[in-house]
């Protein structure tokens, strides 16, 4: 590049990052609230990645050779929105409808936009579903898109990022940039390392990562750390930019107390008396990629589910496993991951027979499911398994996955007391009342492995966030393998005309459930027995039916502790129906487990066979 053109590029660049700054003034101004300082000190990196780095057709934003931009730093959507208006994506006069009652500019970025891949705004997310992006693109789409995501210094406190640093570097990202905002600034004040940039940097070479420091106001400086990023072959790059917050106004430049706060009216028009913009609403051309295909997958072939006979047995664990091998063999867009315990949960059956499909995650559930929301942006159908207890580390993830309206399946196994010797650091108790909270979320609890592997094959055409529980230990095979389970139904097990009270159970208490029938029917007391095997939604004609048709009385019975499961989930079916309100008896684990044989658990939680006849008995007096 000549002196000349150079001199007219970092004009160029300058003239956007001005625009961008008052931009996300003025937005900030206009909605009263918002964070115009955190905006200002990305500008220069923004403006040099929009006109000279980023390949992106914002007409087409499914364009599969697309660009992936991720704003890890949700809190600065005003700079993200202001990008938008100089590509021309939208008008300026929606630009200040930011952070509106029904303004598609959120406080912080969400897909209602076309151009928003994930929401954004809880801290330490962006990266690790970067990975997942970016994992998709190099082994799976095999495009040559980059992934760059802009992440805050004060975010890096987040532990999640160092898991996304570590699976980054372990399957080598070379398509992964992340641009490192280092304003020294927090909320409220410096951050744990300021200015420190070579502790950043460090910490990026101790993961693997390549590293580069720069003065992220300095164009030149900028565009060759790019330049630089785009040359590396076997790993993911950092660039760690020192900015200054509030960078081109006097009164805020550098200046702690700024964070999240508008100007006045009056500071504004001062602050952009300063910024000197060139223009206030020019549109930047922004490169679009090159025509480009993903990589074929296969086709699609009938799905063939296993089957399992009667009177047999098996864990519904290894039903996932087997389904889960049986959804990869039909659809090539069906992948899996697993939080290291592959081995215990059966997804260790599909990655032995799609090894292309499959990625470990380690022992880094938050990675896991980041890498699941990550994989479903490039149109793929990931299932994510580990412990069910060990889900609840990842809440955070699966709540902005659902704010993200991702299509993710979470399976969660050795779920509730009945897992045995390991103890309750193993035991999942809370893992339904925690998928229940999920906005849009499918709760799914089978207790046999046709009906598991049937559940599982309707997760995979299932949109948003759904959850299976599987059981550890071996349980009989109820279901025949041609019956269908329809998410939102449940199966009445057992009825007569005669029955004086319903049993509501899921899971293993289903088989407890069913030995209780046994018992009272030989006493001369019939029940009702229902496989509420869809806990959310839940079936509540069948509820509404059995509380009319068997005495008002039901019993509840789950592997889970009282607050918020299976219990909670009928409760709430006849508190939203215009019926009188049963009697309701609910079984659940009332007091901290220990080591034991399953049917000693069980017995000792009050959820066992004997336990379920007894409060039959008491209700029905």
């Amino acid at each position: 590049m000549t002196t000349a053109e150079t001199t007219s590029q970092v004009k160029q660049w300058t003239n956007l990052a001005q625009q961008l700054r008052v931009d996300s003034i003025r937005s900030t101004t206009a909605a009263g609230s918002g964070h115009p300082t955190s905006s200002m000190s990305a500008a220069d990196l923004m403006s040099v990645l929009m006109l000279s780095h980023l390949h992106y057709d914002y007409d087409d934003p499914k364009n599969p050779a697309n660009d992936h931009f991720i704003l890890s730093k949700g809190h600065a959507a005003p700079l993200l929105y202001s990008m938008f208006k100089a590509a021309g994506a939208i008008t300026d006069e929606e630009l200040l409808t930011l952070r509106k009652f029904g303004s598609r500019l959120a406080g912080h970025p969400a897909p209602e936009l076309p151009w928003v891949d994930v929401a954004t705004g809880s801290l330490g997310q962006g990266l690790p579903i970067s990975v997942g992006i970016a994992a998709v693109g190099k082994y799976l789409d095999k495009l040559p898109y980059k992934v760059w995501v802009l992440l805050g210094d004060s975010e890096l406190a987040e532990g999640s990022n160092y898991e996304a640093f570590h699976l980054a570097e372990h399957y080598k990202l070379n398509n992964l940039v992340a641009i490192l905002d280092c304003n020294r600034l927090g909320q409220r004040g410096e951050t744990e390392l300021g200015w420190n940039m070579e502790a950043y940097a460090a910490r990026a070479r101790g993961f693997g990562w390549h590293d580069i420091i720069i003065d992220g106001h300095n164009y030149e400086e900028i565009d060759e750390a790019y330049r630089q990023a785009a040359k590396v072959t076997d790993r993911p790059t950092l660039i760690i930019a020192k900015t200054i917050k509030g960078k081109g106004v006097s009164f805020l430049a550098d200046k702690d107390g700024w964070h999240g706060k508008p100007l006045t009216p009056e500071q504004a028009e001062q602050a952009i008396d300063e910024l000197k913009p060139a223009a206030r609403s020019m549109v930047y051309p922004v490169q679009k990629p090159a025509p480009a295909q993903p990589a074929p997958l296969g086709e699609k072939k009938p799905l063939e589910l296993p089957r399992y006979e009667l009177k047999s047995s098996e864990a519904t664990r290894k039903a996932y496993g087997d389904a889960l091998v049986a959804l990869g063999a039909a659809n090539p867009r069906v992948i899996a991951m697993d939080g290291e315990v592959s081995n215990s949960t059966y997804a260790n059956e599909f990655a032995k027979a799609y090894p292309d499909r499959y990625f470990e995650q380690y022992i880094a559930e938050q990675q896991m499911v980041a890498f699941a929301v990550g994989s479903q942006v490039r149109d793929m159908i990931p299932f994510a398994s580990t412990f069910a207890a060990f889900l609840s580390r990842a809440y955070d993830f699966i709540r902005m996955a659902a704010v993200s309206q991702a299509n993710i399946r979470l399976s969660g196994s050795h779920a509730g007391v009945s897992i045995g010797e390991d103890g309750p650091s193993q035991m999942g108790l809370e893992d339904l009342a925690m998928m229940r909270t999920v906005y849009n979320s499918t709760v799914l609890y089978p207790c046999d492995p046709n009906q598991t592997a049937q559940l599982v094959a309707a997760m995979a055409d299932h949109g948003g966030i759904s959850y299976i529980r599987t059981t550890r230990g071996k349980t009989p095979v109820i279901y025949g393998p041609d019956e269908t389970f329809p998410i939102g139904g449940s199966k009445v097990v057992r009825q007569s005309d005669k029955d004086l009270a319903t049993v509501v159970a899921a899971g293993i208490t289903l088989h407890e459930a069913l030995q209780a029938y046994d018992q009272l029917k030989s006493e001369g007391i019939r029940i009702r027995v229902i496989d509420a095997y869809s806990v959310k939604p839940i079936d509540d004609e069948t509820l509404l039916a059995a509380a009319e048709e068997a005495g008002g009385k039901i019993i509840t019975v789950e592997d889970h502790w009282p607050e918020g499961g299976l219990g909670e989930a009928v409760l709430e079916a006849f508190s939203q129906a215009e019926v009188p309100m049963p009697q309701i008896v609910k079984l659940a684990v009332q007091s901290m487990p220990s080591s034991g044989k399953p049917a000693e658990l069980l017995e000792a939680a009050g959820i066992s066979a004997h336990d379920i006849a007894q409060a039959v008995r008491t209700l029905v007096k």
